[in-house]
């Protein structure tokens, strides 16, 4: 499938001529520069408009644009600041870029680019760096995402960045050129790839750095999945990463930050797995689902595969269980009332209906199902655990969020993915707000691992009563940067970053203590790491713990925003502590942006500036909607008119 940068008004491509991307992975980071070159070929200067995602953890801390031998390197301000001198250098004929992240979803960006000159090239840097989730075979995952779908609006929300997101252009070939470069104490093993890579070369006979490139001629037209696999087992670790002498004193980029990696071993003793529980399975039937899982031979529909992880979930259950399945679109319909006893009579049912599931429910709203499982009683001795399988096109993603976090108390939250594009911000918060896991699934040859480690995790006895202790020399205190962990499961990474302030007046190690309870049995796992901070790593610790500040902080202003004049005035201060730590750590949040502006140059712009989108070529995949008869246990939605999600979009301008 080809696809295009920047449309005419005459549909005359304004080509994007290469993508290059160049990946550095530290042992479970890895840090992202992405290059776009892009030409004008109209006659009029034009301003440039197109949406990209970005894994949801990422911490984009780098934006530059060369124009000729002219590079103009971005500064984070303010957002409205920022918009607002965009607006007057592009109104009065100088180059500007702006970048800018969705204030409905973390994981989509827009990208201005203003007064391309007639004939003029464009290359535009983006970096970031991001944490690499551990998979169930123990290999990292790295994901260059080359597809953004659209993203369905429920009736009377607010339009967005998200709503940009669009579909249908003629086709522009371009390729993608990706360089990665792996180091780690442990030898690497292997990479592996959903595209094909040239041969693994090592650079030291230790096998502790390698690179690879992905093989030449690669389109972009799927997403690109890199598996990192290290010899030894993960094991605890700390990272002590030094902070900038220029930075303000006191500040998070001055003093040194530490990442710390726990891998929790439980005791066998209490490690049996649970036969009780309450197992809710809430699977997406909005017209999208339709859709292929991606653009590749022998795909097939994320309904089907959707329908394929339900499957083997239910085959696996522990007989005396509870369970339900939902099915939902533009509303939602349940298999039972309440959930039922699981045996072989409502197992045969509950499998024969599933089979039987088309993607025919409209568009994608998750709230109203959401709400109706959380109001009802939970069983006693039956922990409910919660399971979303979708492909994640949903605009008011922060808004499903808030509410699977007002409910943790109640219920764990193991997503699933479905398919390329699937929203890494919604798959990803939705396990962690709900103190669960979350798995991608875009093929069938890593299904089977992904879905049983989630059972497990769902049937592992749940941990409570976490808490962290630090122990450092004498002069040296600790502020944890990272939110309260909530959850642990056996083997699975689980990250704490705290900023080191102070100065030791003796000793130069630390000890992270964590205690927990596990089935009324105390459990203590201790971790002492060096202060020096060993580790070549630039500010990629430092940034990765801004970040996450950042999302606690705007997490914590949504949740506070009320009519209350004195709670707006915390809401104030605390939207000013976001800005004054995006622009000090130099990483985006959504009250900044990132603003370049060349001053040296300037036209003359006759009339309006041509404006130009990104489109790309459409995936037209809707199922045909039913007619909403009156049927039991079923949620009508007000709105049915949208069937924006039926669209998936394979993304070009993909700067990850």
């Amino acid at each position: 499938m080809m696809n295009c940068g920047l449309v005419t008004e005459k549909n005359e491509p304004v080509p994007l001529k290469s993508i290059s991307v160049e990946v550095r992975v530290q042992d479970h980071v890895a840090t992202v520069s992405s290059t776009l070159q892009y030409v004008n070929e109209e006659e009029r200067p034009l301003e440039a408009l197109f949406v990209f995602p970005l894994p949801a953890d990422a911490a984009v801390c780098h934006f530059s644009a060369k124009i000729g031998e002219q590079e103009i390197v971005a500064e984070v301000q303010e957002r409205k600041t920022a918009r607002d001198r965009y607006d007057d250098a592009v109104s009065s004929g100088q180059q500007a870029f702006l970048l800018e992240e969705s204030e409905e979803s973390l994981d989509v960006f827009r990208l201005s680019v203003g007064c391309l000159s007639p004939g003029q090239n464009a290359a535009v840097t983006i970096i970031y760096v991001t944490e690499l989730a551990v998979q169930a075979d123990h290999s990292l995952r790295f994901c260059l995402p080359a597809v953004l779908n659209p993203r369905y609006t429920p009736a009377g929300s607010a339009a967005g960045i998200v709503s940009e997101i669009s579909s249908g252009c003629g086709s522009v070939p371009y390729t993608l050129t990706l360089s990665v470069h792996v180091s780690s104490p442990k030898p690497i093993s292997k990479l592996e790839s959903s595209c094909t890579l040239d041969p693994l070369v090592f650079l030291h006979s230790d096998h502790t750095q390698a690179t690879v490139n992905l093989s030449p001629g690669h389109m972009f037209d799927k997403d690109v999945e890199l598996f990192v696999y290290y010899q030894d087992t993960h094991q605890p670790s700390a990272i002590v990463e030094a902070g900038v002498t220029t930075a303000p004193s006191g500040s998070l980029m001055r003093d040194p930050v530490v990442m710390i990696s726990l891998y929790p071993e439980f005791p066998e003793e209490v490690m049996s797995l649970a036969t009780q529980g309450e197992f809710v399975f809430v699977i997406d039937r909005s017209g999208s689902m339709e859709c292929m899982m991606h653009q590749g031979n022998g795909a097939q529909k994320r309904i089907e595969s959707a329908k394929d992880t339900l499957l083997l979930l239910l085959k696996s259950l522990p007989m005396g269980c509870y369970f339900n399945i939902y099915g939902f679109g533009s509303y939602f319909e349940n298999f039972f009332p309440q959930s039922v006893e699981y045996n072989q009579d409502t197992m045969d049912q509950a499998l024969k209906r599933v089979k039987e599931m088309r993607a025919d429910l409209g568009g994608t709203e998750i709230l109203k199902p959401l709400k109706d499982i959380y109001i009802q009683p939970c069983y006693s001795d039956h922990p409910r655990q919660l399971f979303i399988f979708t492909d994640g096109e949903f605009r008011n993603t922060k808004e499903v969020l808030d509410l699977v976090k007002h409910h943790a108390h109640s219920h764990r939250c193991f997503s699933f993915g479905i398919g390329e594009g699937a929203s890494t911000a919604l798959i990803t918060g939705m396990a962690r707000e709900g103190s669960g896991h979350a798995q991608f699934i875009t093929g069938t040859d890593r299904m089977q691992p992904k879905v049983m480690q989630s059972l497990r995790f769902a049937l592992q006895p749940a941990v409570v009563n976490i808490s962290v202790d630090w122990t450092l020399p004498r002069g040296i205190t600790v502020d944890t940067l990272s939110p309260p962990i909530n959850v642990l499961f056996q083997g699975q990474r689980s990250l704490i970053y705290a900023q080191l302030k102070g100065k030791s007046s003796g000793g130069s190690e630390g000890t992270v203590t964590v205690k927990y309870s596990l089935k009324d049995q105390p459990v203590t796992n201790q971790l002492h790491f060096c202060l020096k901070p060993t580790e070549k790593t630039g500010l990629a610790i430092h940034r990765l713990g801004a970040q996450i500040l950042i999302r606690s902080l705007e997490q914590e202003e949504r949740l506070g925003n009320t009519e209350n004049e004195h709670i707006e005035k915390i809401m104030k201060k605390l939207r000013k502590r976001i800005v004054k730590l995006s622009v000090q750590a130099g990483v985006s949040s959504v009250h900044t942006a990132f603003i370049a502006i060349n001053k040296n140059s300037r036209q003359t712009v006759k009339g309006p500036l041509l404006q130009r989108r990104v489109k790309t070529q459409a995936r037209r995949c809707a199922a045909p909607i039913r007619e909403s008869q009156s049927v039991p246990f079923r949620e009508q939605s007000l709105d049915m008119a949208s069937e924006a999600d039926a669209l998936g979009t394979p993304f070009l301008p993909n700067p990850s």
